[in-house]
C-alpha cells in the first residue's frame, strides 16, 4: 500500500471516531431529555483492495481502505415495551377510577361542614320532637323544614353527581380528541422515517424518540397493539381495531345520545348508517363500539386497561336513578357514578314513600274495590279532612314535581275518590314493549316539597277527633328505626334510613380503598417495569463518558498515525529532492 492512500486510512479513523464522538456527546446532552433512547455506534470496515490472488497462498494479498460510521442504532428491548405500555394502561385505568371514588367521597360531604348525616340526623330530630308535641305548630314547622333541608341538600348531592358525570363526558371527548391527535402524528412520523431512512444510510432516531413517546401516551389512554414493518412504519391498533396502518389512520368518532349528551367512542367504519339530503350521515354504532362496557372489569381477561375506558365505565351511559336498582342494576354495577346515583336515589326514594305513606294512612288512605271491581289505592274526597288538602286530597310531605300524587275520579255510582298515582316502573323485558315512565316516580329529579305544606306546616294539624295524633307522629319516628332496607341486590344486611347511608358511605370509602390499593401496586409495577425498560434505553453517564475517553484515544491514534505518514512523505521527498 502506498503512502499517500495510508493518508486515506487514518483520515477514515479521523472521521469515524469524530462521528462516534458527536454520537456521545448527543447522548450525553439528552440524558435527562424525556423519551430519549440512548444511542450506540456500529463501526465497520471498508471494502478492501485486492492487490494480488495466489491460490498455493493462505490468503490473498489484500490492501485495507480504513473504516467508516456504518449506524447508529436505537438500543430497545420490543418485549420491555409491550409490557411497560400495557401497565402503565392498567396504571391508568384504575388511577382514573380511583379519583372518581374520592370525588365521591368529597360529594358526601363527609370531610366538611356539609356533611350528609348531619341533614339525615336533624331531619329524625325534628320527628322525635314532633312526637313529644304533635299539635304543636312549632314542631310541625321545624318538621317540615328539615324535610326542605333534607331534600334540597339531597338534591344538590344528586345534582353534583350529574354535574361530576358531566365533566367525566368532556373529558372523554377531549381524551378521544388526543387520541385521534397521535394517531395522526404517529402517520406523519411514520412517513418521515420512512423518507430518511429509504436509503438506507441514515437513522432517523430523534423522530423514532417522537414516535415512541407518543406509543407511550396513547397507551396510557387505551389499550393498544403495536408493530413495525421492514419499511420502519409502525402499526396501532386499538382494542384489537386497526387505527393506524399503512398510509391511513382510521380515527374515532364520537356519537352523541339525544337525550344525556353523553359521548361514545365508535368506529364509523363498522357502524351502519343512512345519508340524508343534506349529506350527514345518522350511524347505528350498535357494534361498532370502541369499548365493550358490558364486560365484567378484569385483570385476567384484560378489560382494565386505558384511562378513557375508566372514565367511560365510571360515567355509565344515563342518569341513573333508585329504578336502575329493579330493573338493571348488573348493568349499573360497574359504574361509579350510576351505582352511587342509584343507591342514593334508592335512599331519598325509600324516605319519601315511607313518610307519604304514613301521612297517607292517617287521611284514610286504603285499598278501595271501585264498581267495576277494580281494586285502588286511594280514598273518598273529604275536602278539608284530616290530612287533606282544602280540596281534599291527602297531603304529600313528598310530592311529584310533573304529576299529582293523587287523581280525582267519579266512580259509576257517583261516588268521588282520590286515587293514588302508582309509579310505573316498566317492564324490563324489552318485547312486552312496557316503557318505564320517568314522570310518575318519586325521584330526586322528579320530587319537591308540598308548595302549600310549605307556606302553612299546620295543615298537618296531627289533631284528630279533638285529640292530639301521637300515632302518627310514633309511626313517623318509627320509620326512620326499621331495619328493611338494603344497599343493593347483592347485599342482604337489612338497615334503618341512618344505617343505610353509613353503608353507603363505607361502601364508597372500601372501594376507594380498594382502588387506591390495585392503584399503588400498579404504579409499583410500573415502576419496576419502567426501570428495567430504563436500563436498556436510557443514558448511563459514566458509560458514555468512558465511551468518550475509547473515542477520543482512537481519534488522537488517527491522527498520530497521519502524522507518521506525513513525517515519512515529508522525509523520501526531502532525501530525493537532494
Amino acid at each position: 500500500m502506498s503512502l499517500m492512500s495510508s493518508l486515506y486510512v487514518g483520515a477514515s479513523g479521523l472521521q469515524t471516531s469524530q462521528n462516534a464522538l458527536n454520537t456521545t456527546a448527543h447522548n450525553l446532552s439528552n440524558a435527562d431529555t424525556k423519551g430519549y433512547t440512548r444511542q450506540q455506534v456500529q463501526q465497520a470496515n471498508r471494502p478492501y483492495v485486492t492487490l494480488s490472488t495466489n491460490p498455493h497462498s493462505v490468503s490473498n494479498q489484500q490492501t485495507g481502505l480504513g473504516t467508516f460510521y456504518s449506524n447508529v442504532k436505537q438500543v430497545r428491548d420490543y418485549f420491555l415495551d409491550r409490557a411497560f405500555r400495557k401497565e402503565s394502561g392498567r396504571s391508568m385505568f384504575y388511577q382514573v377510577s380511583t379519583e372518581t371514588m374520592e370525588e365521591m367521597e368529597s360529594l358526601l360531604g363527609e370531610l366538611n361542614q356539609e356533611a350528609f348525616q348531619t341533614t339525615m340526623s336533624n331531619l329524625w330530630t325534628s320527628v322525635q320532637e314532633l312526637v313529644k308535641t304533635p299539635s304543636s305548630s312549632v314542631c310541625q314547622g321545624l318538621f317540615v323544614q328539615r324535610a326542605e333541608e333534607f331534600l334540597e341538600r339531597s338534591v344538590h348531592i344528586y345534582d353534583s353527581l350529574c354535574a361530576y358525570q358531566d365533566n367525566m363526558n368532556e373529558k372523554i371527548r377531549q381524551n378521544v380528541i388526543k387520541i385521534n391527535n397521535y394517531g395522526n402524528q404517529i402517520l406523519k412520523l411514520n412517513e418521515q422515517i420512512r423518507n430518511i431512512e429509504l436509503g438506507g444510510i441514515e437513522k432517523a432516531n430523534d423522530l423514532r424518540d417522537t414516535r415512541n413517546q407518543i406509543l407511550d401516551e396513547l397507551a396510557e389512554l387505551a389499550d393498544i397493539n403495536f408493530s413495525e414493518n421492514m419499511y420502519g412504519d409502525v402499526s396501532v391498533q386499538i382494542e384489537g381495531v386497526d387505527f393506524v396502518k399503512g398510509t391511513m389512520c382510521y380515527e374515532i368518532a364520537l356519537y352523541t345520545d339525544q337525550t344525556t349528551g353523553f359521548y361514545t367512542p365508535f368506529w364509523p367504519l363498522n357502524a351502519k348508517f343512512t345519508e340524508r339530503e343534506d349529506g350527514t350521515r345518522d350511524y347505528d354504532i350498535r357494534g361498532a363500539e370502541v369499548f365493550d362496557l358490558s364486560l365484567k372489569i378484569s385483570t385476567d381477561l384484560d378489560t382494565d386497561i386505558g384511562g378513557l375506558k375508566a372514565m367511560m365505565y365510571a360515567r355509565g351511559d344515563h342518569r341513573a336513578d333508585y329504578t336502575d336498582i329493579e330493573n338493571n342494576y348488573d348493568d349499573i354495577s360497574q359504574s361509579v357514578i350510576m351505582n352511587m346515583q342509584a343507591e342514593f336515589d334508592q335512599l331519598i326514594h325509600n324516605v319519601a314513600t315511607k313518610l307519604n305513606g304514613i301521612l297517607a294512612e292517617a287521611a284514610g288512605v286504603k285499598e278501595i274495590t271501585l264498581a267495576d271491581g277494580t281494586v285502588v289505592l286511594g280514598c273518598k274526597d273529604e275536602p278539608g279532612g284530616y290530612m287533606r288538602h282544602e280540596d281534599g286530597s291527602p297531603i304529600q310531605l313528598f310530592s311529584k314535581i310533573t304529576t299529582p300524587g293523587y287523581e280525582k275520579i267519579t266512580d259509576t255510582d257517583g261516588e268521588v275518590y282520590w286515587v293514588y298515582q302508582e309509579e310505573h316502573l316498566g317492564d324490563p323485558d324489552p318485547d312486552k314493549n312496557d316503557p318505564m315512565r320517568p314522570e310518575t316516580i318519586y325521584s330526586l329529579k322528579n320530587m319537591q316539597i308540598d308548595r302549600e305544606l310549605k307556606e302553612s306546616p299546620s295543615i298537618l294539624g296531627f289533631m284528630k277527633n279533638g285529640e292530639e295524633d301521637r300515632a302518627t307522629a310514633e309511626a313517623l319516628s318509627g320509620a326512620f328505626t326499621e331495619k328493611i332496607y338494603t344497599l343493593n341486590p347483592n347485599l342482604n344486611k337489612p338497615c334503618t334510613f341512618l344505617e343505610y347511608y353509613d353503608d353507603l358511605v363505607a361502601q364508597v370509602a372500601n372501594s376507594g380503598y380498594a382502588f387506591r390499593n390495585v392503584m399503588t401496586n400498579q404504579q409499583n409495577t410500573v415502576e419496576t417495569t419502567s426501570n428495567a425498560r430504563e436500563q436498556v434505553v436510557g443514558v448511563s453517564s459514566d458509560e458514555e463518558l468512558s465511551n468518550m475517553i475509547k473515542f477520543q484515544n482512537a481519534y488522537n491514534a488517527s491522527s498520530r498515525y497521519i502524522n507518521a505518514i506525513s513525517e515519512m512523505l515529508e522525509h523520501i521527498i526531502t532525501t530525493l529532492g537532494r
